[in-house]
């Protein structure tokens, strides 16, 4: 049966779909969404949200834990597995009410069931009251991501999990070991590591989240082991066997085989494009390893029909999903588009915190571009001796004969919030010269930024002076 027919039907309602739609309901064209769960998404239900939620509550325990050093005493401090998953569901729950208030308050048409593509741009919506088919304009897929699993034998084993099966967990694991040591395994890390849990993780690649600053790779790799976190870089894994309660998990190191047994392991290796039934057999626009193809501006081979978020080639990153849905609506609603797609920040919500944007220093090199770069170690801000916060920095990279800012790394308390600034500065190509001239209040963490960004002119007065060669 062919129902209703819309300007723009949107497939998946997490932050690329749901900000898709409700921007092109504002642009005055007429919008649904399909979601076969509920809005927000993996982001909102089953990751970033929940996620943080539980490393706010666990963080809150260990700085309990330690609360002596500022002078407060705080004895028999415990904490309640089962109350801080209600929090966390409590969190989701109030930001998915806000979304589907968000897509009502908009005129925009929620359609439940899961949703395919067939072909003239016609979608398919299979829910619970039946099949109903829905012509658009135009389609925007948004479908997301799901969690990778590697071809790995013992991986399919009933204790090995991914990060949707450790959320569902009634109970505090004693023992976890996490395969892979990108974001979603530290975030897991520090988590559980927190909570007193016994946590090792074995990741590939010679360094964790290898896709960052070096220097933040190594300090977080020894704040992690401070808080007693078992970390095996270089490790290749074999397989996972089930020895009674326990799940071992054998890998390569230095050419010999190490065996760590566990009452879990989480599989956080990645996450791979969510195409399960979201096109009919003649309606499949090109692919790439499972990835959707596309144009600059998110076009797919099949005229009207478009792809954003975790479905294309890029970083998978919930505000990233956000800006592509923003870009593709503005577009279809003949403007120019208000948001640059390209610059995106990194986030890690370890404690410290650590966030960049734009080039490392290698990178700049790596393309022949000459810099200068400026730090401050955060020992030496006031608001970090006050909190205490551990070995933290901002590092920036700017052009050598223009000044202009292309890069910034930082690992330190409120980095995630603080790294905001520098996304205007690369995105706009300010230059250092620019972003000092607004002064900053004391005592913040941000204070810090001006310090790095004097430290490439050497005009930092916080900064022990680089000695002349």
């Amino acid at each position: 049966m062919m129902g209703e027919k819309f300007d723009v039907i949107v497939i998946g309602a997490g932050p690329g779909g749901y900000v898709a739609a409700i921007k092109a309901a504002k642009e005055g064209l007429r919008t649904a969404i399909v979601e076969n769960r509920r809005v927000g998404g993996t982001c909102l239900n089953r990751g970033c949200i929940p996620a943080k939620a539980m490393i706010h509550a666990s963080s809150l325990y260990r700085e309990m834990q330690e609360s002596e050093c500022f002078g407060v005493k705080a004895s028999e401090v415990c904490y309640d597995y089962g109350k801080i998953l209600a929090y966390k569901q409590e969190t989701t729950d109030k930001l998915c009410q806000g979304i589907e208030q968000l897509l009502k308050a908009n005129g925009v048409t929620t359609l439940s069931g899961k949703g395919t593509l067939e072909k003239n741009k016609v979608v398919k919506v299979v829910g619970e009251d039946g099949e109903n088919c829905y012509e658009a304009e135009n389609v925007i897929l948004a479908a997301g991501s799901k969690p990778l699993v590697l071809p790995i034998p013992g991986l399919d084993l009933p204790g090995v999990l991914t990060s949707d099966e450790l959320f569902r967990l009634e109970e505090m694991p004693e023992s976890l070991v996490i395969i892979g040591g990108g974001v979603i395994s530290v975030e897991f890390a520090s988590v559980y590591a927190n909570l007193g849990c016994n946590v090792t993780i074995v990741e590939a690649m010679p360094r964790l989240i290898p896709n960052m600053d070096k220097e933040i790779s190594q300090n977080l790799k020894m704040i992690l082991k401070k808080r007693g976190v078992d970390i095996h870089t270089s490790a290749a894994v074999q397989r996972v066997e089930q020895e009674e309660n326990q799940y071992t998990c054998v890998f390569i190191e230095k050419e010999k085989e190490v065996r760590i047994s566990a009452q879990y392991v989480l599989c956080a290796v990645g996450r791979c494009p969510n195409t399960d039934g979201l096109f009919a057999e003649d309606a499949v626009p090109d692919m790439e390893r499972g990835r959707v193809v596309v144009d600059e501006e998110f076009r797919t081979s099949i005229e009207g029909v478009y792809a954003i978020g975790d479905l294309v080639k890029g970083m998978q990153l919930a505000h990233l999903a956000s800006a592509h849905g923003a870009y593709v609506a503005e577009k279809l609603a003949g403007k120019e588009p208000s948001i640059d797609v390209h610059t995106v920040p990194g986030c890690v919500y370890t404690d410290p915190e650590i966030a960049s944007v734009g080039m490392t220093e290698d990178e700049a090199k790596e393309r022949g571009i000459e810099v200068k770069t400026g730090k401050f170690i955060m020992s030496a801000n006031g608001k970090s001796l006050i909190t205490k916060e551990e070995r933290g920095f901002i590092k920036v990279i700017v052009e050598a004969d223009t000044d202009i800012i292309i890069g910034a790394q930082m690992m330190c308390a409120r980095a995630t919030d603080m790294i905001g600034e520098f996304v205007t500065a690369v995105v706009n190509r300010m230059t250092v010269h620019q972003l000092v001239k607004g002064m900053r209040a004391h005592p913040t963490y941000n204070e810090g930024v001006v310090e790095a960004l004097e430290d490439t002119v050497g005009g930092a007065v916080h900064v022990m002076p680089k000695k002349k060669r």
